[in-house]
């Protein structure tokens, strides 16, 4: 969502390849690689480079969020949690400030109020953001690591996830819907690509920073604990000389609540390689 839900410039346009990429060593010496990913990438953008590579090449396990991403299972479980009858109109969802904006999120999705009866908030901010992004799904960079890993461990599940978005209060919901809507209006899906690809911590933890995330709720919620819990998993495995590739949302590694902050303080070494 936060890294993918825009329009994407031409494939002559793209800039060198250079995604975040942090090799890790614990107090004891054991090592590890922490890579932020993209969920969804348009057919022809490039993002595999020698760093990363040999990165792979000297790990012996893929941690990624979800590990099951090909279950065909979510949709149904999507549906059981978001859906309630008798919702409001979408549109009266968000202050009147946002609803311009959403309005023209719906529009072009090919949506309208009456889509979204059964939906709850959350659910309409995700399938919004899906429909109305150019990146593939199947394009994304988790799904490609996962594909040719010999050992793949997920953080938390995919129904785990969507719980987190299910027991956010109505307000949250809200203004993570208007914030979607926000996003998508001022284009900057578009920007937040070439953050991506460039590698450009600052830019990305700004984005992370901004709006989406400004409801204290959303960013504990979304953001902060998860992260919490990630380190502690990610930081056993690596004190257990597994020697683990963690490619997770590049949102998640930066920024004081970022995973890289987050290992410094239990006094890893962080080193960016790429």
């Amino acid at each position: 969502m936060w890294l993918a839900s825009c329009g994407a410039p031409s494939a002559s346009d793209w800039p060198e390849p250079s995604p975040m990429l942090w090799e890790i060593t614990a107090p004891g010496g054991e090592r590890g690689a922490l890579f932020g990913t993209i969920h969804a990438l348009p057919d022809d953008a490039k993002w595999r480079t020698p760093a990363l590579d040999a990165a792979l090449a000297d790990s012996d396990l893929l941690v990624v969020e979800v590990a099951n991403l090909g279950d065909t299972s979510g949709a149904e479980l999507f549906s059981d949690l978001s859906e309630t009858p008798g919702q409001p109109p979408l549109s009266r969802r968000v202050d009147a400030e946002a609803r311009p904006a959403l309005l023209a999120m719906m529009d072009a999705a090919g949506m309208d109020d009456g889509d979204f009866s059964r939906i709850e908030s959350w659910g309409a901010a995700l399938l919004l953001a899906a429909a109305t992004r150019t990146g593939d799904s199947d394009n994304g960079v988790d799904r490609a690591l996962i594909a040719e890993a010999d050992e793949v461990v997920g953080l938390e599940s995919y129904a785990g996830q969507l719980s987190l978005f299910d027991r956010l209060s109505q307000e949250a919901q809200g203004d993570l819907l208007a914030a979607t809507a926000r996003d998508w209006q001022a284009g900057r899906g578009d920007a937040m690509l070439r953050a991506w690809l460039s590698g450009d911590e600052r830019r990305i933890a700004e984005h992370v920073g901004g709006e989406l995330l400004s409801n204290p709720e959303l960013r504990r919620t979304l953001l902060t604990r998860r992260n919490e819990a990630w380190t502690d998993r990610i930081a056993a495995l690596v004190e257990e000389g597994r020697r683990p590739f963690v490619a997770v949302g590049a949102a998640h590694l930066v920024g004081e609540d970022g995973l890289v902050a987050r290992l410094e303080a239990l006094g890893y070494t962080a080193r960016r390689i790429q």
